[in-house]
């Protein structure tokens, strides 16, 4: 399979939010969010899931792939707008090395919606 990287994506980084007493807190500011474009990148569909029950959940996945030799600055509770679409970075961007070099970064991407 070929990857075209023509598509532009913002990642989103937001702050940890600190309660009244001095304390960081596990919840982000959102409305402070940092906004880092990166472009020639490619975004694929990956696995998606349903859940049924109380609440019905589709959870979509999606793959950012980066060119070769190119790093990304992402970061497991990041966001990225892609595709017109508001998604959740899932875990930790892997990072492949080929004969100790950097070859390039993919980060898998969710939204969850229901």
């Amino acid at each position: 399979m070929t990857l075209h990287y023509t598509q532009t994506v913002v990642v989103l980084r937001a702050p940890f939010v600190v309660d009244r007493y001095g304390n960081t807190t596990s919840e982000r500011d959102w409305s402070s969010a940092t906004r880092t474009t990166v472009r020639r990148v490619s975004v694929q569909p990956d696995v998606s899931t349903e859940a049924t029950g109380d609440r019905p959940v589709v959870v979509t996945g999606w793959r950012l792939v980066t060119r070769r030799a190119v790093d990304i600055d992402l970061q497991p509770g990041d966001r990225v707008v892609a595709l017109g679409r508001l998604l959740d970075v899932d875990g930790d961007a892997a990072r492949w090395t080929v004969a100790g070099r950097h070859h390039h970064t993919e980060a898998r991407l969710k939204e969850v919606t229901g």
